[in-house]
């Protein structure tokens, strides 16, 4: 249960960094380069979270023995 629940959170936060990421572009293509740059500066931390959630419940829930 606690490793379906990591990789749901860890896909959870990657869903969420690529809308980040969609509005980072927007901002960026539409000449709002401050948006785009704070959208990217989320999508940035929002994606270490979403792989350091996959990368903990990995090595956190593996079988030893």
């Amino acid at each position: 249960m606690k490793k379906a629940l990591g990789f749901f959170a860890g896909l959870v936060l990657l869903s969420l960094a690529a809308g980040a990421a969609r509005n980072a572009m927007l901002g960026w293509g539409g000449d709002h380069t401050d948006v785009g740059f704070w959208w990217t500066v989320i999508t940035v931390f929002l994606a270490i979270a979403g792989f350091g959630a996959l990368v903990g419940t990995a090595i956190h829930t593996r079988r030893t023995g």
